[in-house]
């Protein structure tokens, strides 16, 4: 039944002092004792996953295609993209003549994924191809001209880029001068001088035709696995699996899954598709590899979307941040079930010993976070800090500061050059003002995308870099913050947070970055009892006056002013409480659960 208390839709009663609106516009409150059929959002006429697209810009005649996200429905031609068929041709004639391939992949989890699905697919196609991942701290991003010549020289008279060369100028001249054809596969921001691959298949390429430049959004994964399709395509017209079975294709989408969630690319459109079938790819388990992977990441359960960046991702990623950068392909593409297990377990350390490294960077970041407040763009550095979770830290420190933030690790390199790492807010372009800083001269070298970028920097020009930063993207930011609101799908008391309620919300998904996953509000409440636990979380009981009670869990939050209010300053208070509701499937029967991402007086 509906309470007698307001929720605070569009003021800024919160904890965090953000607004809170309901998304996609104005939504009646409604109560919810029950789950799944009933009106949750206010006399809308609609079900609740409807309510849930139609929030997330679907247009109503186009409900059934996103209800259940297929490749048949999201999937473009190929040969929409630039080069694709020239990429697709050179890789069909290396098949027919059975030439020597390597795959040089860059040493993230995109990279990895994209590598170990052209090797696989080579490897069904007859053509044994290897993969070259470079050492993040040795040969630092992106594909050398040593690199690419020495490969070359081994005997590869063709090179596939996955995840990197969109910006190798002078190391594609390089291996062009050297008689190597390369082609380059990614989807990272491009300048405006192309050069002189043997093809580069990228969305964000500037000369992008407008089908290939509406899917920008693909991490470098799901840019290789159009290409495989065209390389297949092409194979079949010149009658190549006459006497053949053709690859199944759709086997590799657990791949493309883990390397777009991975990579945070937006999960709407094709991207979506592609994560919902990997899904289901992931859970039949025929990728050795991913299996052994999902076993020592402890999950008694199929992956679900948030396990790919939280669980089986960072494991991958840990090979290359901190350990041997080769793991995740060679873990990706073993037919061997002990030497899955072997490097699983590798990983499972290595992840490990990771978070340990970061912790003690991101508490010298932190330090410094004072003598930036009036800054828009956090620029932080430090000797010795570890190039491997840079980026993590980055990541952590935009979440605390709702700002743009580089993380810099000084004297990374021979030359003593800094190793930086940034992540962006929404309506920041932090990729395209790291290019346009590289061309100004601040730079030795950078790039990247949207949300996410990379670069070189010599330590004279760190402070002209913030101060140049600052100027470029300070109106951006403030727009950006201006804008920033808590947004949410629907609001209960505590007796409709149940787990039928949270399986038809899930049935919405896979949520990620630009398909977000929903937020509840419930309330009112009150809280009895608030307590820490692990490292800075805060762990509430809340209990409503219906007489249900429930648990929340805010991530992270006890040592901030939302946190310690909750601690301290709560007791007999009626409040809201906003988040995620998800399944606490650790009890003796699944129960729901609140991930709270902020809270309100309703009193």
């Amino acid at each position: 039944m509906a309470s007698r208390f307001a929720l605070p839709i569009g003021t800024a009663r919160s904890l965090s002092g953000r607004h809170w609106r309901w998304r996609g516009g104005n939504m009646d409150f409604a109560a919810a004792e029950t789950g799944a059929g009933e009106d949750l959002a206010g006399g809308l006429g609609d079900d609740l996953v409807t309510q849930l697209l139609l929030a997330r810009g679907v247009a109503r005649h186009d409900l059934e295609r996103h209800r259940n996200p297929s490749l048949r429905a999201f999937l473009p031609d190929p040969s929409e993209f630039a080069d694709m068929d020239v990429a697709a041709e050179r890789l069909t004639q290396a098949v027919l003549g059975g030439e020597a391939v390597t795959i040089y992949g860059d040493y993230d989890v995109d990279g990895a994924t994209s590598a170990a699905l052209l090797v696989l697919l080579l490897r069904q196609l007859g053509l044994p191809a290897q993969s070259y991942i470079p050492d993040r701290l040795l040969e630092g991003y992106g594909p050398s001209g040593a690199a690419l010549v020495r490969l070359g020289q081994e005997g590869s008279s063709l090179i596939v880029t996955v995840d990197c060369g969109a910006m190798a100028h002078e190391a594609l001249a390089m291996a062009e001068t050297a008689g190597i054809d390369v082609i380059v596969v990614d989807h990272h921001k491009c300048s405006a001088l192309l050069h002189r691959a043997a093809a580069l298949v990228n969305p964000n390429r500037l000369d992008e035709g407008p089908v290939g430049s509406a899917h920008g959004h693909l991490a470098a994964v799901g840019v290789a696995f159009l290409l495989a399709i065209a390389t297949v395509r092409t194979l079949r017209l010149r009658g190549f699996f006459v006497d053949r079975p053709e690859p199944d294709l759709f086997a590799l989408l657990d791949l493309v899954a883990l390397g777009t969630v991975a990579d945070v690319a937006a999960l709407h459109g094709l991207n979506r598709a592609l994560v919902a079938q990997g899904l289901k790819v992931m859970a039949r388990r025929e990728n050795i590899g991913m299996a052994a992977l999902i076993d020592a990441s402890r999950l008694g359960r199929a992956p679900a979307c948030s396990d790919l960046g939280f669980a089986l991702g960072p494991r991958i990623n840990a090979g290359g941040r901190v350990g041997e950068a080769t793991l995740g392909v060679r873990l990706l593409t073993t037919e061997d079930p002990d030497e899955a297990r072997a490097i699983a377990a590798q990983l499972s350390q290595l992840n490990e010993e990771r978070r340990g490294i970061e912790a003690a960077v991101q508490e010298a970041a932190e330090a410094q976070l004072a003598a930036q407040h009036n800054r828009a763009v956090i620029v932080v550095a430090g000797r010795g800090w570890h190039p491997g979770v840079i980026g993590i830290v980055a990541g952590r420190l935009k979440e605390k500061t709702g700002k743009p933030v580089l993380v810099i690790a000084l004297d990374a390199d021979e030359h003593g050059n800094g190793k930086g790492s940034g992540r962006s807010i929404g309506g920041v372009d932090l990729g395209a003002a790291i290019i346009a800083a590289r061309e100004h001269g601040l730079l030795v070298a950078g790039g990247g995308h949207a949300m996410a970028a990379g670069l070189t920097v010599h330590p004279d020009k760190l402070a002209a870099l913030a101060d140049w930063l600052d100027a470029q993207l300070g109106s951006a930011v403030s727009a950006a913050q201006a804008n920033q609101a808590l947004l949410l799908d629907l609001g209960l008391t505590p007796g409709g947070l149940t787990p039928a309620l949270i399986a038809t919300l899930e049935s919405a998904g896979p949520f990620g970055v630009g398909w977000p996953a929903p937020r509840v509000a419930v309330g009112p409440v009150r809280l009895i009892k608030a307590d820490i636990v692990g490292t800075d979380h805060v762990r509430l009981i809340a209990r409503g006056d219906d007489g249900a009670s429930f648990k929340a869990i805010a991530f992270r939050a006890a040592s901030g002013e939302m946190g310690q209010t909750l601690l301290h300053g709560a007791r007999g208070r009626h409040l809201w409480l906003a988040g995620r509701a998800k399944i606490d499937d650790w009890a003796s029967r699944p129960q729901a659960e609140l991930h709270l991402e902020d809270a309100a007086w309703a009193d």
